[in-house]
Protein backbone atom coordinates (compact mmCIF):
# COMPACT_ATOMS: atom_id res chain seq x y z
CA UNK A 1 0.00 0.00 0.00
CA UNK A 2 1.00 3.37 -0.54
CA UNK A 3 1.22 6.09 2.26
CA UNK A 4 -0.79 8.91 0.60
CA UNK A 5 -2.84 6.33 -1.35
CA UNK A 6 -4.29 4.85 2.05
CA UNK A 7 -5.88 8.22 3.93
CA UNK A 8 -6.29 9.90 0.12
CA UNK A 9 -9.63 11.94 0.97
CA UNK A 10 -9.74 10.81 4.69
CA UNK A 11 -10.39 13.38 8.18
CA UNK A 12 -8.32 10.64 9.99
CA UNK A 13 -4.26 9.85 9.97
CA UNK A 14 -3.98 7.09 11.85
CA UNK A 15 -6.23 4.48 10.28
CA UNK A 16 -5.43 4.66 6.31
CA UNK A 17 -8.98 2.73 4.65
CA UNK A 18 -9.10 4.38 1.12
CA UNK A 19 -7.33 1.75 -0.42
CA UNK A 20 -9.88 -1.25 -0.87
CA UNK A 21 -9.67 -4.49 1.51
CA UNK A 22 -6.31 -2.45 3.45
CA UNK A 23 -5.85 -0.86 6.55
CA UNK A 24 -2.40 1.36 7.26
CA UNK A 25 -2.33 1.73 10.47
CA UNK A 26 0.25 4.80 12.03
CA UNK A 27 2.38 4.14 15.51
CA UNK A 28 4.32 6.74 17.65
CA UNK A 29 7.35 4.34 17.71
CA UNK A 30 9.36 4.28 14.28
CA UNK A 31 11.02 1.06 15.16
CA UNK A 32 10.49 -1.19 17.51
CA UNK A 33 7.58 -3.57 19.27
CA UNK A 34 4.57 -1.67 20.45
CA UNK A 35 1.67 -3.00 22.43
CA UNK A 36 -1.01 -4.18 19.85
CA UNK A 37 -4.87 -6.35 20.76
CA UNK A 38 -6.87 -6.80 18.13
CA UNK A 39 -10.81 -7.30 18.55
CA UNK A 40 -13.90 -8.28 16.99
CA UNK A 41 -16.91 -7.55 18.33
CA UNK A 42 -20.90 -8.04 17.04
CA UNK A 43 -21.71 -4.58 17.64
CA UNK A 44 -20.39 -1.47 18.41
CA UNK A 45 -18.09 -1.67 22.10
CA UNK A 46 -18.01 1.66 24.25
CA UNK A 47 -15.34 3.92 23.84
CA UNK A 48 -12.74 3.49 26.64
CA UNK A 49 -12.23 6.89 28.06
CA UNK A 50 -8.29 5.57 28.99
CA UNK A 51 -7.28 5.67 25.40
CA UNK A 52 -6.02 9.03 24.15
CA UNK A 53 -6.46 9.19 20.75
CA UNK A 54 -9.41 7.53 18.48
CA UNK A 55 -10.77 7.22 15.02
CA UNK A 56 -12.81 5.23 12.84
CA UNK A 57 -13.54 4.10 9.59
CA UNK A 58 -15.01 1.46 7.35
CA UNK A 59 -13.73 -1.29 6.12
CA UNK A 60 -14.38 -4.72 4.22
CA UNK A 61 -12.17 -7.51 3.43
CA UNK A 62 -11.63 -8.81 -0.28
CA UNK A 63 -11.17 -12.02 0.77
CA UNK A 64 -11.61 -14.51 3.62
CA UNK A 65 -7.91 -14.18 4.81
CA UNK A 66 -7.33 -11.06 6.51
CA UNK A 67 -4.55 -10.55 8.59
CA UNK A 68 -2.19 -8.13 11.05
CA UNK A 69 1.21 -8.10 9.20
CA UNK A 70 3.94 -6.50 10.63
CA UNK A 71 5.84 -3.70 8.69
CA UNK A 72 8.26 -5.71 6.92
CA UNK A 73 6.25 -9.10 6.58
CA UNK A 74 8.28 -10.80 10.04
CA UNK A 75 4.73 -12.08 11.33
CA UNK A 76 1.17 -12.16 10.78
CA UNK A 77 -1.89 -12.97 12.43
CA UNK A 78 -5.41 -14.00 10.76
CA UNK A 79 -8.20 -12.15 12.21
CA UNK A 80 -10.80 -14.36 11.02
CA UNK A 81 -13.27 -11.78 9.18
CA UNK A 82 -15.76 -12.32 7.09
CA UNK A 83 -15.87 -10.89 3.63
CA UNK A 84 -18.51 -8.78 4.96
CA UNK A 85 -18.75 -4.39 5.90
CA UNK A 86 -17.39 -3.57 9.21
CA UNK A 87 -16.60 -0.43 11.15
CA UNK A 88 -13.01 -0.43 12.13
CA UNK A 89 -12.04 1.68 15.68
CA UNK A 90 -8.03 2.72 15.93
CA UNK A 91 -7.25 3.60 20.25
CA UNK A 92 -3.91 4.88 20.60
CA UNK A 93 -1.72 5.71 23.99
CA UNK A 94 1.49 7.26 24.74
CA UNK A 95 2.02 7.86 20.85
CA UNK A 96 4.02 11.17 21.85
CA UNK A 97 6.39 9.33 23.84
CA UNK A 98 7.23 7.25 21.47
CA UNK A 99 7.68 9.35 18.72
CA UNK A 100 10.25 11.22 20.50
CA UNK A 101 12.10 8.03 21.63
CA UNK A 102 11.85 7.03 17.67
CA UNK A 103 13.53 3.57 18.69
CA UNK A 104 12.53 1.47 21.39
CA UNK A 105 15.20 -1.73 22.06
CA UNK A 106 14.01 -5.24 22.85
CA UNK A 107 14.82 -4.80 27.01
CA UNK A 108 13.37 -1.14 27.11
CA UNK A 109 9.87 -0.38 28.48
CA UNK A 110 7.16 -0.23 26.38
CA UNK A 111 6.31 3.29 24.95
CA UNK A 112 2.44 3.10 23.16
CA UNK A 113 -0.18 1.06 22.33
CA UNK A 114 -2.79 0.39 20.21
CA UNK A 115 -6.50 -1.60 19.87
CA UNK A 116 -8.27 -2.37 17.06
CA UNK A 117 -11.73 -2.86 16.97
CA UNK A 118 -13.87 -4.47 13.94
CA UNK A 119 -18.05 -4.65 14.20
CA UNK A 120 -20.18 -5.02 11.51
CA UNK A 121 -21.48 -1.86 10.40
CA UNK A 122 -22.73 -0.07 6.80
CA UNK A 123 -19.85 1.91 5.51
CA UNK A 124 -20.32 5.31 6.58
CA UNK A 125 -16.89 8.53 6.76
CA UNK A 126 -13.84 7.83 9.31
CA UNK A 127 -14.02 10.18 11.54
CA UNK A 128 -11.80 11.74 14.67
CA UNK A 129 -13.30 10.31 17.41
CA UNK A 130 -10.61 11.39 20.26
CA UNK A 131 -7.08 13.24 19.55
CA UNK A 132 -4.67 14.13 22.39
CA UNK A 133 -1.20 13.11 21.11
CA UNK A 134 0.93 15.82 18.62
CA UNK A 135 1.79 13.30 16.28
CA UNK A 136 -1.36 11.98 15.78
CA UNK A 137 -2.83 15.90 15.03
CA UNK A 138 0.39 15.80 12.44
CA UNK A 139 -0.95 13.01 10.97
CA UNK A 140 -4.79 14.04 10.68
CA UNK A 141 -3.51 17.44 8.89
CA UNK A 142 -1.66 15.44 6.27
CA UNK A 143 -4.82 13.11 5.34
CA UNK A 144 -6.68 16.23 5.13
CA UNK A 145 -4.52 17.60 2.68
CA UNK A 146 -4.51 14.73 0.50
CA UNK A 147 -6.45 14.90 -2.65
CA UNK A 148 -9.66 12.29 -2.52
CA UNK A 149 -9.47 8.75 -4.15
CA UNK A 150 -10.76 8.35 -7.42
CA UNK A 151 -14.26 7.12 -7.66
CA UNK A 152 -15.22 3.18 -8.44
CA UNK A 153 -15.44 4.98 -12.04
CA UNK A 154 -12.33 6.15 -12.38
CA UNK A 155 -10.93 2.98 -10.72
CA UNK A 156 -12.22 0.83 -13.23
CA UNK A 157 -11.22 3.42 -16.21
CA UNK A 158 -7.66 3.98 -14.70
CA UNK A 159 -7.90 -1.00 -14.51
CA UNK A 160 -8.95 -0.43 -18.30
CA UNK A 161 -5.92 1.81 -19.31
CA UNK A 162 -3.41 -0.37 -17.16
CA UNK A 163 -4.81 -3.40 -19.00
CA UNK A 164 -4.70 -1.78 -22.63
CA UNK A 165 -0.94 -1.11 -22.02
CA UNK A 166 -0.14 -4.45 -20.94
CA UNK A 167 -1.41 -6.08 -23.88
CA UNK A 168 -0.60 -3.46 -26.20
CA UNK A 169 2.98 -4.08 -24.38
CA UNK A 170 2.35 -7.66 -24.98
CA UNK A 171 1.73 -7.36 -29.06
CA UNK A 172 4.76 -5.62 -28.97
CA UNK A 173 6.63 -7.83 -27.66
CA UNK A 174 5.24 -10.73 -29.49
CA UNK A 175 5.73 -8.67 -32.76
CA UNK A 176 10.11 -8.20 -31.85
CA UNK A 177 9.76 -11.56 -30.76
CA UNK A 178 8.66 -12.73 -34.36
CA UNK A 179 10.63 -10.45 -36.01
CA UNK A 180 13.96 -11.86 -34.47
CA UNK A 181 12.02 -15.35 -34.83
CA UNK A 182 11.75 -14.70 -38.52
CA UNK A 183 15.11 -13.70 -39.11
CA UNK A 184 14.79 -9.80 -39.11
CA UNK A 185 10.79 -9.58 -40.74
CA UNK A 186 7.78 -10.48 -40.35
CA UNK A 187 6.45 -13.98 -41.84
CA UNK A 188 3.53 -13.10 -44.55
CA UNK A 189 0.18 -15.12 -43.48
CA UNK A 190 1.43 -17.90 -46.56
CA UNK A 191 4.69 -18.11 -44.94
CA UNK A 192 3.39 -18.37 -41.17
CA UNK A 193 0.66 -21.35 -42.20
CA UNK A 194 2.77 -23.13 -44.88
CA UNK A 195 3.68 -26.00 -42.36
CA UNK A 196 6.30 -29.04 -43.44
CA UNK A 197 10.24 -27.33 -42.38
CA UNK A 198 9.61 -23.69 -43.00
CA UNK A 199 11.26 -23.74 -39.62
CA UNK A 200 13.89 -25.97 -40.03
CA UNK A 201 14.97 -23.82 -42.85
CA UNK A 202 14.91 -20.52 -41.06
CA UNK A 203 17.87 -20.32 -38.96
CA UNK A 204 20.09 -21.18 -41.68
CA UNK A 205 19.27 -18.56 -44.15
CA UNK A 206 16.04 -16.30 -43.14
CA UNK A 207 16.66 -13.99 -46.23
CA UNK A 208 16.18 -16.61 -48.32
CA UNK A 209 13.12 -18.35 -46.83
CA UNK A 210 11.44 -14.56 -47.20
CA UNK A 211 12.85 -14.58 -51.09
CA UNK A 212 11.37 -17.56 -51.12
CA UNK A 213 8.14 -16.79 -50.10
CA UNK A 214 7.91 -13.16 -52.06
CA UNK A 215 9.09 -15.41 -55.42
CA UNK A 216 6.06 -16.53 -57.65
CA UNK A 217 5.23 -20.66 -58.09
CA UNK A 218 7.50 -21.17 -61.46
CA UNK A 219 10.71 -19.60 -59.01
CA UNK A 220 9.64 -21.76 -56.27
CA UNK A 221 8.91 -24.79 -58.22
CA UNK A 222 12.04 -24.42 -60.01
CA UNK A 223 13.77 -24.32 -56.95
CA UNK A 224 12.51 -27.19 -55.63
CA UNK A 225 13.45 -29.31 -58.09
CA UNK A 226 16.47 -28.10 -58.40
CA UNK A 227 17.21 -28.69 -54.47
CA UNK A 228 15.98 -32.05 -54.96
CA UNK A 229 18.61 -32.51 -57.92
CA UNK A 230 21.78 -31.32 -55.63
CA UNK A 231 20.31 -33.42 -52.82
CA UNK A 232 20.51 -37.00 -54.81
CA UNK A 233 23.90 -35.76 -56.63
CA UNK A 234 25.49 -34.68 -53.07
CA UNK A 235 24.82 -38.31 -52.20
CA UNK A 236 25.35 -40.82 -54.88
CA UNK A 237 21.99 -41.21 -55.91
CA UNK A 238 21.09 -39.24 -58.91
CA UNK A 239 22.30 -42.03 -61.34
CA UNK A 240 20.54 -44.68 -60.09
CA UNK A 241 17.65 -45.48 -62.45
CA UNK A 242 14.44 -44.94 -60.29
CA UNK A 243 16.02 -42.11 -58.59
CA UNK A 244 17.10 -40.60 -61.88
CA UNK A 245 13.18 -41.10 -63.21
CA UNK A 246 12.06 -39.02 -60.05
CA UNK A 247 14.18 -36.38 -61.08
CA UNK A 248 12.97 -36.09 -64.84
CA UNK A 249 9.29 -36.50 -63.63
CA UNK A 250 10.21 -33.35 -61.42
CA UNK A 251 11.56 -31.18 -64.01
CA UNK A 252 8.90 -32.33 -66.41
CA UNK A 253 5.94 -31.67 -63.73
CA UNK A 254 5.01 -35.00 -63.93
CA UNK A 255 3.22 -37.04 -61.04
CA UNK A 256 6.66 -39.22 -59.51
CA UNK A 257 7.07 -42.65 -60.51
CA UNK A 258 6.67 -45.76 -58.30
CA UNK A 259 8.36 -45.90 -55.54
CA UNK A 260 7.83 -42.91 -54.75
CA UNK A 261 3.74 -43.40 -54.87
CA UNK A 262 4.30 -45.24 -51.84
CA UNK A 263 6.16 -43.99 -48.38
CA UNK A 264 7.02 -47.35 -47.21
CA UNK A 265 8.06 -48.33 -50.63
CA UNK A 266 10.51 -45.68 -51.10
CA UNK A 267 12.18 -46.30 -47.97
CA UNK A 268 12.07 -50.10 -48.89
CA UNK A 269 13.47 -49.59 -52.28
CA UNK A 270 16.75 -47.57 -50.64
CA UNK A 271 17.84 -50.20 -48.05
CA UNK A 272 17.30 -53.12 -51.09
CA UNK A 273 19.28 -51.26 -53.35
CA UNK A 274 23.04 -52.27 -53.37
CA UNK A 275 24.13 -49.57 -56.21
CA UNK A 276 23.58 -46.58 -52.73
CA UNK A 277 26.94 -45.51 -51.41
CA UNK A 278 27.68 -45.34 -47.70
CA UNK A 279 28.19 -41.78 -47.81
CA UNK A 280 27.74 -39.83 -44.46
CA UNK A 281 28.32 -36.29 -43.34
CA UNK A 282 28.69 -33.75 -40.38
CA UNK A 283 25.57 -32.74 -38.98
CA UNK A 284 24.68 -29.35 -40.66
CA UNK A 285 24.62 -26.18 -37.64
CA UNK A 286 23.44 -23.07 -38.64
CA UNK A 287 25.12 -19.88 -37.79
CA UNK A 288 24.76 -18.49 -34.23
CA UNK A 289 22.65 -15.42 -33.99
CA UNK A 290 22.07 -12.88 -30.75
CA UNK A 291 19.19 -14.39 -28.33
CA UNK A 292 16.14 -12.18 -28.36
CA UNK A 293 16.29 -9.09 -26.79
CA UNK A 294 12.33 -7.81 -25.75
CA UNK A 295 11.66 -4.09 -26.37
CA UNK A 296 12.20 -2.13 -23.40
CA UNK A 297 8.55 -1.18 -21.60
CA UNK A 298 7.51 -1.33 -17.96
CA UNK A 299 10.34 -3.21 -16.64
CA UNK A 300 8.29 -6.14 -16.27
CA UNK A 301 9.23 -9.99 -16.97
CA UNK A 302 7.12 -11.92 -19.54
CA UNK A 303 8.17 -15.88 -20.53
CA UNK A 304 8.15 -16.12 -24.17
CA UNK A 305 8.09 -18.92 -26.09
CA UNK A 306 11.53 -20.61 -26.04
CA UNK A 307 13.07 -21.03 -29.72
CA UNK A 308 14.62 -24.07 -30.70
CA UNK A 309 18.62 -23.15 -30.86
CA UNK A 310 20.27 -24.77 -33.58
CA UNK A 311 18.30 -27.55 -34.23
CA UNK A 312 18.04 -30.26 -37.03
CA UNK A 313 15.44 -31.79 -38.05
CA UNK A 314 14.84 -34.80 -40.43
CA UNK A 315 12.07 -33.79 -43.43
CA UNK A 316 8.65 -33.73 -42.07
CA UNK A 317 6.66 -36.39 -43.51
CA UNK A 318 2.94 -37.67 -43.05
CA UNK A 319 3.42 -40.78 -40.52
CA UNK A 320 3.34 -43.66 -42.54
CA UNK A 321 1.67 -47.20 -41.96
CA UNK A 322 4.43 -49.40 -42.08
CA UNK A 323 3.98 -52.57 -43.64
CA UNK A 324 4.97 -56.23 -42.78
CA UNK A 325 8.48 -56.74 -42.14
CA UNK A 326 9.34 -53.18 -43.36
CA UNK A 327 10.95 -50.68 -40.71
CA UNK A 328 10.19 -46.73 -42.14
CA UNK A 329 12.10 -44.17 -40.68
CA UNK A 330 10.48 -41.47 -38.67
CA UNK A 331 10.69 -37.55 -37.97
CA UNK A 332 13.55 -37.53 -36.11
CA UNK A 333 14.03 -33.78 -34.30
CA UNK A 334 17.52 -32.63 -32.46
CA UNK A 335 16.62 -29.81 -30.33
CA UNK A 336 19.36 -27.98 -28.70
CA UNK A 337 23.33 -27.83 -30.06
CA UNK A 338 23.79 -30.84 -32.16
CA UNK A 339 26.58 -32.82 -31.95
CA UNK A 340 28.66 -31.72 -34.98
CA UNK A 341 30.69 -34.59 -35.32
CA UNK A 342 27.67 -36.98 -35.68
CA UNK A 343 27.80 -38.61 -39.39
CA UNK A 344 24.32 -38.32 -40.97
CA UNK A 345 23.81 -41.07 -43.86
CA UNK A 346 23.46 -38.88 -47.17
CA UNK A 347 21.25 -41.10 -48.95
CA UNK A 348 18.79 -41.30 -45.81
CA UNK A 349 18.75 -37.29 -45.60
CA UNK A 350 18.48 -36.72 -49.79
CA UNK A 351 15.64 -38.98 -50.20
CA UNK A 352 12.80 -37.48 -48.76
CA UNK A 353 13.82 -34.53 -50.87
CA UNK A 354 12.09 -35.47 -53.77
CA UNK A 355 8.60 -36.42 -52.37
CA UNK A 356 9.42 -32.99 -50.94
CA UNK A 357 9.99 -31.49 -54.35
CA UNK A 358 6.51 -33.32 -55.98
CA UNK A 359 4.13 -30.99 -53.01
CA UNK A 360 1.53 -29.00 -54.43
CA UNK A 361 1.92 -25.97 -52.67
CA UNK A 362 5.24 -25.09 -54.57
CA UNK A 363 6.13 -22.69 -51.54
CA UNK A 364 5.90 -25.77 -48.97
CA UNK A 365 8.09 -27.77 -51.85
CA UNK A 366 10.72 -25.59 -52.49
CA UNK A 367 10.95 -24.84 -48.56
CA UNK A 368 11.00 -28.57 -47.89
CA UNK A 369 13.23 -29.64 -50.73
CA UNK A 370 16.13 -26.75 -49.72
CA UNK A 371 15.99 -28.13 -46.27
CA UNK A 372 16.43 -31.26 -47.22
CA UNK A 373 19.01 -30.76 -49.13
CA UNK A 374 20.82 -28.84 -46.40
CA UNK A 375 20.83 -31.57 -44.30
CA UNK A 376 22.19 -33.57 -46.93
CA UNK A 377 24.78 -31.04 -47.42
CA UNK A 378 25.44 -31.56 -44.22
CA UNK A 379 28.53 -29.17 -43.10
CA UNK A 380 28.95 -27.99 -46.52
CA UNK A 381 25.22 -26.08 -46.92
CA UNK A 382 26.39 -22.90 -47.64
CA UNK A 383 27.50 -24.02 -51.12
CA UNK A 384 24.09 -25.32 -51.82
CA UNK A 385 22.66 -21.95 -50.19
CA UNK A 386 24.80 -20.41 -52.53
CA UNK A 387 23.63 -22.43 -55.53
CA UNK A 388 20.30 -21.71 -54.75
CA UNK A 389 20.48 -17.93 -54.53
CA UNK A 390 21.78 -17.99 -57.72
CA UNK A 391 18.72 -19.62 -59.18
CA UNK A 392 16.28 -17.46 -57.24
CA UNK A 393 17.84 -14.37 -58.63
CA UNK A 394 17.73 -15.86 -62.09
CA UNK A 395 14.57 -16.73 -62.35
CA UNK A 396 11.78 -14.44 -64.05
Amino acid sequence: MDLADSFAGQQAGLCGAAVPGALFLMTGLHTGNVGFTVEVHDQAPPVDPDWEDVVEASFRPVSDSSSLVQWAGEDSWELGLEEIDYRVRYCAKGMDAANELDTRLDEEPQQDCYLLQFWPAASAPDRIVKQTSTIAAYWHDYARRQPPPPSPAERAEAERQTRLAQEQQEIERQLAYDRWEWGGQLPSEALRNVGGNVRGLLPFDPALVHALDAAGPDTQRAVAVLAARHACEAAGLADLDWIAAALAALSEGRPLPPPFDDWDRMWQALASDPRVPDKTVGRAVPPKRPPFQPPACDGSHTTMPKAVGRGVAIVESPAPQPSAGVTSPGLAVAIGTPVESLAMSQPHMALPALPAAAESNPLQAALDAVFAAVVTYGENYPALLHNIWATCRTQP
